[in-house]
């Protein structure tokens, strides 16, 4: 297919497209509120044994032997392969002899060998400060963004670029609530690789959308975004198109531990490649942007 000269006209039904991000807000605020996210041990504390044994094995025989040493809510997942396993517990001590205790015990109830790979242990005043730390560092960034914009652009841009990334990040979180992948920190470095990525390609955008106002002042508003929108469009669907080949590659072969966080850039990627066409951009039109610009145009090739 050839994106070089489309004259798609993407605006024109915005008000789909807005109607759709909505009701996907709402499901998304739905599950958030009601089912919310499945915090990982960084946001609740716990313990986290990657354990590996000689022979396949079910998980729920593994969470049964667990269970038995009364170490609150465990969860037990399948690692890359039948016969490694993670266990998250609700339980964490300080005791010496805890990890070791729960080793033996495991051991005795399975009737095999169990070799811990890893032990990570984090207390609630941790877990407590780390989720503190996830929500400011979002927070902040959406901030800076807002700050940036409002200095480039008009104010129009500022706020369209701000909805479209608090659009990101909504539907984004809905996702992982509803699909009830692990919430850690990984995800919130995530996110915040997301709020740069949706960003960037919102401002290649409003970029082009600025230099076709100071270019053209009969045009109406709605056909000079359009025209933006259908110039950027060869650039923002190669970016999305091999950033999405890679990410893919990691989703499918880089293990247990790096799928949520790519699952999370995948679903970031796809979400702010759409939101920079379909939201933010008609927001421009929207708050009815000026026209009256001043600035001389270098059209030197």
């Amino acid at each position: 297919m050839n994106f070089y000269n489309t004259k798609i006209a993407f605006i024109n039904h915005y008000k789909k497209f807005y109607t759709l991000s909505l009701i996907i807000i709402i499901i998304s605020l739905i599950s958030l509120f009601s089912k919310g996210l499945n915090l990982g041990i960084d946001f609740k504390g716990g313990t986290i044994i990657e354990m590996q044994f000689n022979q396949n094995l079910a998980s729920d025989k593994i969470r049964s032997g667990l269970l038995k040493q009364e170490l609150g809510d465990i969860k037990v997942k399948e690692f890359g392969d039948s016969k490694t396993f993670l266990a998250i517990l609700e339980k964490k001590s300080g005791k010496s002899n805890f990890i070791s205790e729960i080793k033996s015990n495991l051991e005795k109830n399975l009737n095999q060998s169990i070799n811990f790979r890893r032990v990570e242990m984090v207390g609630p005043k941790i877990s407590k400060e780390l989720t503190e730390a996830g929500i400011y560092a979002v927070v902040i960034a959406l901030v800076l963004m807002l700050f940036y914009i409002w200095l480039r652009f008009e104010w129009q841009f500022s706020m369209g670029a701000i909805l479209a990334l608090s659009h990101d990040v909504i539907l984004t979180l809905g996702a992982f609530s509803i699909i009830g992948f692990e919430f850690n920190l990984s995800i919130i470095a995530a996110v915040l690789t997301i709020v740069g990525y949706s960003m960037n390609d919102t401002v290649v955008i409003y970029d082009r959308i600025r230099e076709n106002l100071k270019k053209d002042d009969r045009a109406s508003l709605l056909d000079l975004i359009n025209l933006s929108v259908n110039e950027t469009l060869p650039r923002t669907l190669k970016t999305s198109i091999t950033t999405l080949l890679a990410l893919t590659a990691i989703y499918l072969f880089g293990g247990e531990i790096l799928r949520g966080f790519s699952f999370a850039l995948i679903w970031g990627v796809i979400v702010g490649t759409y939101s920079s066409i379909f939201i933010a951009s008609p927001l421009i039109l929207i708050f009815n942007v000026k026209r009256d610009w001043s600035e001389v145009i270098d059209n030197t090739p």
